[in-house]
């Protein structure tokens, strides 16, 4: 790239910048999932089926999201390597943070789609408890990705 007039420094930039906008994406959608959940275990009355198919929406939304995570972070390394070593630590974190909400909300949203009926969504809320924990602990290292995202554009930019 750099025969071309594309600067290894701009493409990392770059690269960073969209990994940083990847996991704010991210993390909003873990956030709208982690609200669907809560919501689904206040279900009372209606068609189980609706509050299964609005569960599955955001798993799907949420693996997409992951997928772009893992996407960008892997094009990060590609031009960073070794030499950006603190930044690629926050981002690997970040992205290890997100299995254990996937594997949870998938088992759950697998679960109430093979038991449309109160007693799956009763069983929600045993759940509920780890679902908040493992998606605020995922927002925790998204954000403190973003952050060593934005320290290291910056610093870029001063040199």
């Amino acid at each position: 790239m750099e025969r071309i007039g594309f600067h290894k420094r701009e493409i990392l930039v770059e690269r960073i910048e969209d990994a940083r906008d990847d996991q704010e994406d991210a993390k909003e959608q873990f956030k709208s999932a982690l609200e669907e959940f809560t919501e689904a275990v206040g279900f009372e009355d209606g068609e189980l089926k609706t509050v299964y198919d609005k569960l599955q929406r955001e798993l799907d939304r949420s693996e997409a999201r992951a997928k772009d995570v893992r996407r960008s972070i892997s094009k990060v390394d590609e031009v960073s390597r070794a030499r950006y070593g603190q930044l690629m630590r926050a981002m690997r974190r970040a992205e290890s943070s997100l299995d254990p909400v996937l594997v949870t909300f998938r088992d759950q949203v697998l679960y109430l789609k093979h038991n449309l009926n109160s007693q799956a969504i009763a069983s929600l809320q045993d759940k509920l408890d780890t679902v908040q924990s493992d998606v605020a602990q995922l927002i925790r290292e998204m954000e403190s990705s973003i952050a060593e995202a934005d320290a290291y554009i910056s610093q870029m930019g001063e040199t």
